[in-house]
């Protein structure tokens, strides 16, 4: 783990409650694709998110940050940064936590799933494969309640066809009449789309609720526990 100091460059909305935070560390920050960042409100006050961009990107830092109305977690730290941003003084950060960080020395087919804003730490994964021209597989299952929420959309149709190997798969749960891709929950088009899931290496980041919820009905499709990575797991049973 690193503690820095960054610079909130922007705080720019995706949708209208999910927002990309831009930050400009003091030094070169270094973490795996795959890990998260702790934003520093207090002594024992730290909220943790994803960091969706890539490894290489030493010097700019980026968080998709989902801030309803009723999530305090995320609001509050949002509300924090803003606060840095516009008194143009440096939040303080801890990056590179977390054990679900990507497996490079594997050579197993990747399977990729992320629920709603657990999309930046399926994307900071996605983009560093794309860096290092990988040949394996990979499927890329992104789950979102409405097509508004699809705000990255184009650019991981672009990311799919910059690698005949990669594959971008949205899902809806709520779709309307003219949609045309799956539909419903985001795991149950994975267990649809595969016949047995026991070959592939297997990535997660939603809801604590529904990440528990969609390892057991992934081992039970033949997916191997020790080869499925999600740092919810420290938190349910």
């Amino acid at each position: 783990m690193q503690q820095l100091l960054a610079d909130v460059i922007s705080i720019s909305p995706l949708t209208e409650f999910i927002f990309k935070v831009e930050l400009k560390p003091a030094q070169a920050a270094e973490f795996k694709a795959g890990q998260y960042l702790q934003v520093v409100l207090g002594e024992k006050d730290k909220r943790a998110f994803s960091i969706a961009s890539k490894p290489s990107q030493t010097d700019l830092l980026e968080l998709h940050i989902g801030a309803g109305v009723a999530d305090g977690y995320a609001r509050q730290a949002l509300d924090h940064l803003r606060s840095h941003h516009a008194a143009g003084t440096q939040a303080n950060l801890e990056v590179g936590l977390g054990v679900s960080e990507l497996r490079e020395q594997s050579t197993r087919p990747i399977i990729l799933l992320a629920g709603g804003t657990g999309f930046s730490y399926v994307k900071s994964m996605a983009y560093h494969l794309q860096e290092v021209d990988c040949d394996r597989p990979v499927f890329f299952y992104w789950g979102v309640k409405d097509s508004s929420a699809l705000y990255a959309d184009d650019e991981m149709k672009a990311w799919a066809a910059s690698n005949p190997h990669f594959n971008y798969i949205p899902v809806i749960e709520n779709p309307a009449a003219d949609w045309q891709g799956h539909s419903g929950y985001v795991h149950l088009a994975v267990l649809k789309d595969f016949v047995s899931l026991v070959d592939y290496d297997i990535y997660m980041a939603g809801r604590f609720d529904m990440i528990g919820i969609v390892r057991d009905d992934f081992i039970n499709q033949g997916a191997i526990r020790e080869q499925m990575y999600a740092d919810a797991f420290a938190f349910i049973k």
